[in-house]
């Protein structure tokens, strides 16, 4: 958690450079983990995406030595082997929406022993913070084994914004697409991989309260593909669309 303190003072400074479903009637400062972690995780902000591999469930204890192995088996060999499924945890978060910011700023505040006035000033200013040009999600992860969540790692470390602007975009449902505008991947500041795309197109914000869905795509690698829809009409925070 104090990473994440420090990642969002530095975010406060740098990183928002590019741009200048809770209880309405609870103030933030009052949610307790439960909430906060339910607007992150579980919300129309914040969801999940889970990725399985089931290939080590079957170990083949005495594999015929004529038999080239698969890539599976290979990987046991090198790595060891689970026998059971394993999964990874993507979660993909509207970061550019108050609710989130609210909710990562009140896990902060709990885990402060006594207040800090120069914490509570910075994470005033990055609840506060106006998105009126971007769109900014971040995405990350967690995985029952640590192999799985290295290769996530490597996947977003590696990610450029040439190697993503094509194949990252969101998208109304009348088909209407947005591209990645900039990428910055996973740094100390717990926050994941962030993904920037322009809110304003058309010389108009990208969604409004009739836009349906929004889907978020983006295909990180060969072998991962975030795909995760939102209802519009439920990103709705104290009578303001909030995206």
């Amino acid at each position: 958690m104090r990473k994440l303190i420090l990642g969002l003072l530095l975010i406060s400074s740098t990183f928002f450079r590019v741009g200048s479903a809770q209880d309405k009637a609870k103030p933030w400062p009052d949610w307790s983990k439960k909430e906060a972690l339910r607007i992150l995780n579980d919300s129309p902000w914040g969801q999940a995406q889970v990725q399985t591999d089931t290939s080590e469930m079957f170990f083949r204890p005495q594999a015929d030595p004529n038999v080239a192995p698969r890539a599976a088996d290979a990987n046991r060999d090198r790595q060891g082997s689970t026998n059971q499924a394993t999964s990874v945890k993507y979660r993909i978060r509207f970061l550019s929406a108050t609710p989130i910011r609210l909710a990562f700023a009140r896990l902060i505040t709990m885990d402060q022993k006594t207040e800090a006035t120069a914490i509570t000033a910075h994470l005033r200013d990055f609840v506060e913070r106006k998105f009126d040009q971007w769109i900014a999600i971040t995405v990350d992860y967690e995985s029952n084994d640590q192999r799985f969540s290295g290769e996530a790692l490597q996947a977003f470390n590696s990610a450029t914004v040439g190697s993503l602007k094509n194949n990252t975009y969101l998208e109304r449902k009348d088909g209407k697409r947005i591209f990645l505008n900039a990428y910055y991947p996973p740094s100390s500041d717990g926050l994941g991989a962030k993904f920037i795309f322009e809110r304003i197109v058309d010389e108009a914000p990208f969604l409004n309260r009739e836009s349906g869905e929004v889907r978020f795509v983006s295909e990180i690698s060969k072998t991962l593909r975030l795909d995760k829809r939102f209802k519009v009409a439920d990103m709705i925070y104290q009578g303001k669309l909030e995206y």
